[in-house]
């Protein structure tokens, strides 16, 4: 992995208040730990952050750091972690952890594919990720941003395990070596589809069958049921002023001939 320069800076900002007016004045607040000192508070512009991250294959990163005005201004830093704004997308905090030339380091890199699988191409499956970053343990000039792994050649129900994954001068793959890490899966037919669009409806009209039952076993809330019956009887009782004004009625005139 070539390493990139990058200028910073120490920063004495560290509350929030402070930490969201320094990136409102366009700095990056950032921490660098690990190495033979204690972590160390850092800003850096945001557009040389920008360009060295949308530059690089991946967010592993290895940097020559120069920190303007400090004890030790020359330090060999990998990028760690970089803390994403969830709407925006924009950084708002970088990790970055000091390494030595020459003393091997361990960290997860992601894996690519690259060429079309014959059993995608050819037979309808579908290239499947089983994991999507590896272990690799290496000095930090040999470093991979990314692993590339040809998976043209791959048929349906075949897969590329880390021990089939070709050799990176320099670099040793940790896990598994039996481990699946990229498959061709089998296209669904049309019958396992109906099957499980069935069972999804199934269980999604399980709850409301049950709430029916429920119903019926007279899961109503207490009270309810009898302030209706009760408005019922009160209805059937004969009400003493409209009885009056029924008696104060003149008869009517066919009864009164028949008489």
């Amino acid at each position: 992995m070539k390493s990139v320069a990058l200028t910073a800076f120490p920063r004495t900002l560290v509350k929030r208040l402070k930490v969201k007016q320094l990136r409102a004045a366009g700095r990056i607040p950032a921490v660098i730990y690990g190495g033979q000192t204690p972590p160390q508070n850092l800003e850096i512009g945001d557009k040389d952050l920008d360009a060295l991250i949308h530059h690089s294959a991946s967010e592993n990163i290895l940097v020559d750091l120069q920190l303007d005005g400090d004890a030790r201004p020359q330090r060999l830093v990998l990028v760690q972690e970089v803390q994403h704004h969830p709407l925006s997308g924009k950084v708002l905090h970088v990790d970055f952890h000091e390494v030595s030339a020459t003393e091997k380091v361990t960290i997860l890199v992601p894996v690519e594919s690259t060429g079309e699988a014959v059993g995608v191409k050819t037979g309808g499956g579908v290239l499947e990720h089983v994991v999507f970053k590896l272990k690799v343990r290496a000095l930090p000039k040999d470093l991979p941003e990314a692993i590339y792994v040809d998976v043209s050649s791959l048929e349906i129900g075949k897969s590329v395990h880390i021990g089939e994954i070709p050799a990176i001068p320099g670099v040793e793959i940790l896990g598994d070596k039996n481990a699946p890490v990229l498959t061709v899966a089998a296209p669904i037919t049309e019958a396992e589809e109906a099957a499980a669009t069935e069972a999804a409806a199934g269980a999604a009209g399980e709850p409301e069958m049950i709430k029916e039952k429920k119903d019926e076993e007279g899961a109503a809330p207490a009270g309810k049921g009898d302030a209706k019956a009760g408005d019922k009887a009160a209805a059937g009782k004969a009400d003493p002023k409209a009885d009056a004004k029924a008696g104060d009625k003149k008869p009517d005139a066919k009864a009164e001939k028949k008489k």
